[in-house]
């Protein structure tokens, strides 16, 4: 019954990646470069900027319609009723304002069960807001690659209808591990023990992940 129910989802997925790929092509002149990077059967956590709500349809046109990406999204956006349904069945919820142990086992279990995690790193379209650190922690405890995708607007984005609408690119960027970042750290303060130190070391990883985003 369960393998029943992946196989229809899949299916779904799949079937609704290619005609949001005609759909997008169409609206925004959708351009991708980079799907050659992506290594068949390779495991990743995909991350790129948030500044819409086209950002999930769009990472998962990206990777195209034989990669099922599983999302990881915060609990209030259940109220809309719109994602409600594509929430559950192709993302685990957290509660990102209130998190507890629950959610850290919810996250610990996609990671082992998905082999493509897609993560927005400042956690909301809000500009300017910081990217957590959560990334780079999933990414040490799962051994996953991190895939930076950078999705550029020439026009407005979020998109103002019906008539402001953006021409897109998406650049796929080289997959990179978290042991890479920290040689490129040139501060590299992982020898040291306090907390506040250790904290500052991964809000500067979690940025290089969004230097590696931007230049993808």
């Amino acid at each position: 019954m369960q393998h029943a129910k992946e196989l229809c989802k899949t299916i779904i997925y799949f079937v609704s990646t290619y005609i949001l790929l005609v759909v997008m092509k169409i609206l925004f002149h959708l351009r991708i470069n980079g799907r050659e990077k992506v290594e068949k059967g390779k495991e990743y956590i995909i991350v790129t900027r948030h500044r819409s709500y086209w950002d999930i349809p769009l990472l998962a046109v990206a990777l195209g319609g034989r990669r099922k990406i599983h999302f990881i999204s915060q609990k209030k956006l259940l109220k809309n009723p719109f994602f409600y349904l594509l929430l559950k069945a192709y993302s685990t919820i957290i509660d990102r304002d209130n998190f507890k142990r629950d959610d850290f086992r919810k996250i610990i279990a996609t990671l082992n069960r998905n082999k493509l995690i897609g993560i927005f790193p400042e956690g909301t379209t809000r500009v300017k807001k910081e990217a957590k650190t959560g990334v780079i922690h999933f990414a040490e405890m799962s051994g996953k690659e991190i895939l930076p995708v950078n999705i550029q607007a020439k026009g407005s984005y979020p998109p103002r209808y019906p008539f402001r609408l953006p021409s897109i690119s998406i650049s796929i960027g080289h997959p990179f591990a978290v042991a890479e970042l920290k040689r490129e750290d040139s501060l590299s303060l992982c020898r040291e023990k306090m907390a506040t130190q250790e904290r500052r070391y991964y809000q500067r990883l979690s940025k290089l992940v969004m230097e590696r985003i931007d230049s993808a």
